[in-house]
């Protein structure tokens, strides 16, 4: 079974990026025509909105999620009570579909019944929330979101690393009188890089897929103001009936899994097989 799971993997991504030079439209057809596709992808303004949401979203995600998991995790492992609780509570959202927390927080975000409403019915009226409704913040509307499902997975990584950690180690530094924070931040750390680059894959992965978000939230609105790459494939090879663009588009999001996977192979096995 894995044999073929393999050969489909490779024949399928093989057949996408040969294809990706053809002038497909609505049927695959092997008519070659070089880097046209590519030279068009990357002369149209959305996909280039697309990239710039991307990397916006990546790099606040990448940030946010690291610092808000590990603190929590960090939280988890002072024993505290009902933690079983509060790691469900935490974690649970991540149960979820994209597509049910997109719609949740559209909800939530939403300027007549949302957020913003409930503020101003407190006496605020000038206060003003709208992100999904505003071109220029749009993005980290969808990143609220995305934080709030993916979290508690982070977390749970997290803890799981600090816990792997050697109680002898915590108690030589208190009696060293070395403070918490330094014994996070020169010994902890450092022993969980595992743990760390594993959740950097799982997070980055993540990231290059994003779709459902944006599809429950705000479909790409407003106008083009938050859409991705993902969507941008979809709409091309099954709406825009442009197979070719899409394949050049889906070959760009695997040279960006790509750019992410090989250097994590090369840390986990490589360094191994050194050793």
């Amino acid at each position: 079974m894995a044999v073929v799971a393999v050969a489909v993997f490779l024949g399928g991504t093989i057949w996408t990026v040969v294809y990706s030079f053809t002038n497909s439209k609505l049927l695959p057809r092997a008519q070659f025509v070089g880097l046209d596709q590519y030279e068009r992808l990357w002369s149209t303004n959305r996909w280039i909105v697309s990239i710039e949401n991307l990397m916006i979203y990546g790099i606040c995600s990448l940030i946010l999620s690291f610092i808000i998991g590990f603190t929590l995790a960090a939280l988890m492992d002072q024993k505290i009570r009902f933690e079983n609780t509060f790691r469900t509570i935490i974690l649970y959202p991540f149960a979820l579909s994209f597509i049910v927390t997109g719609l949740v927080w559209q909800w939530i975000l939403n300027p007549d019944f949302g957020v913003q409403s409930i503020i101003r019915g407190l006496g605020w009226e000038s206060f003003t929330f709208d992100p999904l409704n505003n071109a220029d913040i749009v993005i980290f509307g969808i990143l609220i979101a995305g934080l709030w499902q993916g979290t508690g997975l982070v977390m749970v990584l997290m803890l799981a690393g600090l816990r792997g950690i050697d109680q002898e180690i915590w108690k030589a530094a208190r009696v060293d009188g070395i403070p918490a924070w330094k014994t996070y931040l020169f010994i902890v750390i450092p022993m969980m890089r595992p743990v760390f680059i594993t959740t950097l894959v799982i997070i980055a992965s993540g990231i290059v897929r994003l779709y459902d978000l944006v599809v429950a939230q705000t479909s790409g609105g407003p106008g083009i103001s938050s859409e991705v790459p993902a969507k941008y494939v979809y709409d091309y090879m099954f709406q825009g009936q442009n197979l070719g663009q899409g394949f050049a588009a889906s070959t760009m999001m695997l040279l960006a899994v790509a750019i992410v996977v090989i250097p994590w192979a090369y840390l986990e096995f490589g360094s191994k097989n050194r050793g």
